[in-house]
Formats: C-alpha cells, sequence, structure tokens
C-alpha cells in the first residue's frame, strides 16, 4: 500500500507542539489491570456494539465515505460497513472456542502431568488505520483487538477527514470508552504514539512508514504487524474465459478508484491473447461506469491532490487504449489501461494505487512467473486460467500474501483465511481467528502431578539412569 502512507508525511497541519498521550496511555494500563477486557461477557458486548454501530450509523458513515473518496453507498457498504460488521459478528459468535485452553501431548518423562495453550491478551494496542479503506482498515483490526481482550488505541488517517471524524464521534458512544480510545490527528500525533510503550502495533500503509513503525516500535520491543502492499501481478493465460476475466479484472482495479493494497497492479498476457483481452476489458469498463464514467457515481474519485498529480503523470508510461482522461478539479482519473508498458516504465517502478492497468506481454507462464519474481514478493497475485497444471505451477513459483485464482480481491470474503503480506508487503496478519491470535499470547503451560516424582532426571548420575533416559524420549 505505498500510496497510503500518509499519515506520517503528508501532514493536514503544520507540526507545533508535540502531543503528550501518556496520561491517556497509563489510564488504559490501569483500565486493562482491572482485568475486564479478560472477560468474555465484556468482549461479546463490545463487538455486538461494534455491529450495531455499523447498522445503526450506516448512513453517516456512507456520506463520510462519499464525501472522502466518493464512493458509491453499494461500494461503501460492500467493502466497508457490512464487512466490519460481519468481522464483529464473526469473531464474536467464536469467542468461547478461541479462547479455550488447547491441549497438547505431555511426553512419558513429563507424566503424571498434563499441557496446554492457554490464549491471553497482550494488553494495550495501537491500531493505526489507512485512507483507501477509513472503515474497514480501521475498524476490522479494532474487532481483532478486542476479541482477543486488549484495550485498544485507534488512529484513523487524516486524509480521510469525513470517515475519521464519524469514528471519533460514534465509537465513544458504542464502546467503553476507558478501553477504547480514537486519536485523530496527523503526523505530530502519530509520531506522539509510537513513542509510547505499546504491547502491539497494528500499521496499514506504505512500506517507508511500515520502516519508521518498525524502528519504533523496535525501541520497546514491541511486536508489530505489518499490512503494506506492493505491485500485485494478475497473470491471464490463452485458455482463460476472457469475458469473465475481463470483468473480474476490471472489478478489482476500478473498485475505489484503484485505491485498493489488493488490487491488480499490472496483467501479464501473450501478444495474441492481449488483441482479445483488450476490447473485451473496454466492454466491461462500459458496463459497469457507462460511456464517460466520469458522469457514473459508481466510479470513486482520488483521495488527494497529491496522488491525484501522482497518477496523472504515470499515464504517460504508455499508450491509454483505454480511459486516460483526468480532470484534476473533481481528482478524477479515468478508468484506465496503458499498452506499450516496458519493466522500465515510470508506471511500473512502484505500486500504482489508482485507476491505471498496464499490460504486459510475456511469451508464456515462465516467462511471466520469471518476471513476477524478479520483483518483491506482493501483497496479491492472480492468474486466469482453466489448465490445471498451469495453476498449480503459479501457486507454487509465485510467493505471495494472498492468491486468488480465476477471480480478484475475493479471499477477502473468507472469514477462515489469513490477510497479510510476505516480505516487503508486510508480515503478520489478521481477519477472523487470525486476527484473534495476532492480538493474544499463546501462553505455554504445563501441570505436573506430585507422585510418582520419579527420580530419573535427578544427580547424581548413573549408566543405568541415562540408558533408561535415552529409551523414554
Amino acid at each position: 500500500m505505498e500510496a497510503e502512507s500518509s499519515t506520517m508525511t503528508e501532514a493536514a497541519t503544520p507540526i507545533t507542539t508535540a502531543p503528550d498521550f501518556s496520561p491517556m496511555f497509563a489510564d488504559l494500563k490501569a483500565s486493562f489491570e482491572t482485568e475486564r477486557t479478560m472477560n468474555l461477557a465484556w468482549r461479546a458486548e463490545q463487538l455486538t456494539a461494534l455491529e450495531h454501530m455499523m447498522e445503526e450509523c450506516e448512513q453517516e458513515f456512507m456520506d463520510a465515505l462519499k464525501s472522502d473518496l466518493g464512493k458509491h453507498h453499494q461500494e461503501a457498504w460492500t467493502t466497508e460497513i457490512s464487512f466490519v460488521a460481519s468481522d464483529a459478528s464473526y469473531s464474536r459468535k467464536r469467542l468461547k472456542r478461541w479462547t479455550k485452553k488447547k491441549r497438547v501431548r505431555t511426553p512419558m518423562l513429563g507424566q503424571p502431568g498434563k499441557s496446554w495453550l492457554q490464549p491471553e491478551p497482550l494488553g494495550v494496542v495501537l491500531i493505526i488505520g489507512a485512507w483507501n479503506y477509513p472503515l474497514q482498515l480501521t475498524l476490522a483490526g479494532l474487532a481483532a483487538a478486542i476479541a482477543a481482550g486488549n484495550c485498544a488505541v485507534v488512529k484513523p488517517s487524516e486524509l480521510a477527514p469525513a470517515t475519521s471524524d464519524v469514528i471519533a464521534k460514534r465509537v465513544p458512544e458504542y464502546l467503553d470508552g476507558e478501553c477504547v480510545k480514537i486519536i485523530e490527528g496527523a503526523v505530530a500525533e502519530t509520531t506522539a504514539l509510537l513513542e509510547l510503550p505499546w504491547d502491539h502495533i497494528l500499521y496499514t500503509g506504505g512500506g517507508n512508514v511500515g520502516r519508521i513503525v518498525m524502528a519504533a516500535a523496535a525501541k520497546h520491543l514491541t511486536p508489530v504487524t505489518l499490512e503494506l502492499g506492493g505491485k500485485s501481478p494478475c497473470v491471464v493465460m490463452p485458455d482463460a474465459d476472457l469475458m469473465t476475466t475481463a470483468r473480474r479484472i476490471a472489478w478489482g482495479k476500478f473498485t475505489n478508484a484503484g485505491q485498493t493494497c489488493i488490487a491488480p497492479d499490472y496483467v501479464l498476457v501473450d501478444a495474441e491473447t492481449k488483441k482479445k483481452l483488450i476490447p473485451l476489458l473496454q466492454q466491461a469498463v462500459t458496463e459497469m461506469f457507462g460511456e464517460n464514467p466520469e458522469e457514473s457515481d459508481s466510479f470513486g474519485r482520488i483521495v488527494s491532490d497529491r496522488h491525484f498529480e501522482r497518477l496523472a503523470k504515470l499515464i504517460d508510461s504508455g499508450e491509454a487504449a483505454i480511459g486516460g482522461q483526468i480532470n484534476a478539479d473533481s481528482k478524477y482519473i479515468a478508468p484506465t489501461v496503458l499498452t506499450g508498458v516496458s519493466v522500465d516504465s515510470p508506471v511500473m517502478q512502484d505500486e500504482i494505487f489508482g485507476p491505471i492497468l498496464p499490460v504486459l506481454i510475456v511469451d508464456d507462464l515462465e516467462a511471466a512467473i520469471r518476471f513476477i519474481r524478479a520483483s518483491d514478493k506482493p501483497l496479491a497475485a492472480y492468474i486466469f486460467t482453466k489448465d490445471a497444471n498451469a495453476e498449480a505451477r503459479f501457486l507454487r513459483k509465485v510467493s505471495c500474501g494472498n492468491t486468488c485464482v480465476n477471480d480478484t480481491m475475493m479471499f477477502m470474503m473468507v472469514d477462515e483465511l489469513p490477510f497479510g503480506g510476505v516480505g516487503p508487503s508486510g508480515m503478520g496478519n489478521y481477519s477472523g481467528e487470525h486476527g484473534f491470535s495476532t492480538f493474544s499470547h499463546m501462553k505455554a503451560v504445563m501441570k505436573r502431578g506430585w507422585w510418582p516424582d520419579v527420580a530419573l532426571r535427578y544427580a547424581p548420575f548413573t549408566e543405568g539412569k541415562f540408558k533408561m533416559l535415552r529409551k523414554l524420549r
């Protein structure tokens, strides 16, 4: 999510005096020490309240997301509001199972005894949200932290000010204010928050700020979960159902005006398939957004002038086979497909994070795999094919955080799948039980019986004891 990392790089206001959040942090520590959050009933109540907030404040959130990103209410509900509500509901219904002790084998030498893993909350955690999905990528992490029994501070992105404002206003009305705090602001606030000794930090954004977060966390040996991004490739094989492929690529790329960390960043395809695919992509764009997408209320806008200017320059990296139109006044960039792009083109240097889709020609699957493996491991990777061998080859050779075969982004619908990157695209993951695990410590416990107390391990050591120990091991 390279383009998301604006919390530390694009301040809404000049930095003045750094705020002091240590009293708030101390209050949260004190709240955690009361063991209130250990109570499963408390966790369930908070998750239920989060669900209710999504339902009862639905219109308010829709209006805010429209203001910040031009999101249609259906897109806002599907990708943000219902996502958070579903995440909270899913976790709430499984709390008892997730929090149970997990028995493990106790070896012969440990008998009589029993061993288990006992989940426990980490303490007070920090969640730094992102602007591209300012509700989902902020409150889904909070749901996981609450499910695990933590106190939390949430820092929404200042680049989505309307959504940040609604979060700051509504969360204290629905959730326990002694255990959950919302901090708005920009660079000064984020910098001050990172000075504190959190028990865990979840950051969603770009790699540059991810390094800043990780460096700050290292001062306190605080574990981090970094949800970053990268150039997510999309390979289209000649045998794919190209109409369906075009529709699914266009949906994955142009949802939220391309400002999605798992959106297809570029397409790799052979020359003949490219000739067939480009007209079908045009057809898919027209079906979704009409002849003039600028007039469609289903197509969003770029979040800020800085990101608009960055994206507008990238269009010159190739030939606009589809789209290419821009409007600086409304921060509109048309759904654009570029051809004539090379690996050295500006559009191929960093994550695009906008509605621009380069299509590059490769000879075959092996060439596509070599192309992908020559770059950093991405957050997501996609292949469209009917060939099981090609699918297996792609899955085996392409390392990434998440993969979808014959579609884009749909793995986010599966609660049981973790969401996270690998290498430069991130570390750690969350979603469902994986989120619960991220914000929990699995404490190892062994309990011994009193009798018999076998003397094999005690001195004095003898050959007889040694032989017996070797057999028992």
